[in-house]
């Protein structure tokens, strides 16, 4: 198959073993958190892991390599501890990017917690402004996550997001990341064609598809505009079938990584079985 089709991989034990482990489950794309998705600070790579990481994926026949930075981050949070850390642990996942050949960052946008979404969304900017100055050796981008907008979450509407980007002095190191289960509980239904055809027109009225530059493949537990964010296997949840058909024979998206987030199984098993059940959807040429 010469699809891209993947899943998010452990790097437990190192980091070019989630090469491997996406090669077992029949991935074309991985994603990867470059550390400890649970704390601040990650244990920096040796050149060796570098070069092993680098080779092992350049021989694994996998497309395309996406990082995803830590839950913890919370760039459009105000002055203080939390944006301190949150400023450290993003420059980090950059430089480390950049080292290891990562070209792609997916980021949820943050929370605006006590303030309003609009103080949020200039924190955000604010922070990329200088982070995309400090670090020039990332030549990558950072794709915004589309969220379900749980509490004070940023991300929710495409506006939300388009206002990120052309906020920002570097608008051209954006692109966004669009998760099945967060936009559906977000409130777009993409599980009938009309919806899905209208979810993609205002999509590209006010982002630009060509920013469309990664899918999260997850169903809902919960139900369209519930603004829960809870994964479930392709095809169990409210979403159900048609929103990944649409997206697999959408010819705009084919070479677009295609990522699960879904509940793994005791040995990655289950991504096999969602990715079975995903290439099933794909009509031939």
């Amino acid at each position: 198959m010469n699809d891209y089709l993947g899943a998010h991989m452990s790097i437990s034990g190192g980091l070019h073993l989630a090469v491997d482990r996406a090669v077992a489950a029949g991935c074309n794309v991985l994603q990867i958190f470059t550390r400890n998705s649970n704390q601040w600070k990650g244990k920096p790579f040796s050149e060796s892991d570098v070069a092993l990481f680098r080779s092992k994926f350049a021989a694994s026949g996998l497309h395309e390599v996406v990082s995803h930075d830590i839950y913890l981050i919370n760039l459009a949070s105000p002055p203080g501890e939390t944006r301190d850390k949150s400023m450290a642990a993003f420059r980090d996942e950059l430089e480390t990017c950049a080292r290891l050949g990562i070209s792609k960052v997916v980021m949820h946008p943050g929370s605006h917690l006590t303030d309003t979404p609009q103080v949020g969304l200039e924190r955000v900017v604010e922070a990329f402004d200088q982070l995309f100055g400090e670090v020039p050796q990332f030549e990558g981008k950072v794709l915004i996550e589309t969220t379900a907008g749980q509490g004070s979450n940023l991300g929710r509407t495409f506006e939300e997001l388009g206002a990120i980007i052309s906020g920002s002095r570097f608008p051209e190191k954006f692109g966004v990341c669009f998760d099945t289960c967060h936009t559906f509980a977000a409130g777009y239904d993409t599980a009938s064609e009309e919806g899905y055809r209208d979810t993609m027109e205002q999509f590209d009225r006010l982002i630009g598809l060509e920013r469309l530059q990664c899918f999260h493949f997850n169903d809902s537990k919960k139900g369209l505009g519930s603004r829960v964010d809870r994964h479930e296997h392709i095809g169990q949840g409210t979403l159900g079938l048609n929103p990944f058909r649409f997206i697999l024979n959408d010819p705009r998206f084919a070479n677009v990584p295609k990522i699960l987030e879904t509940p793994k199984g005791d040995n990655d098993e289950m991504d096999g079985v969602n990715l079975g059940i995903l290439r099933g959807l794909v009509r031939p040429a």
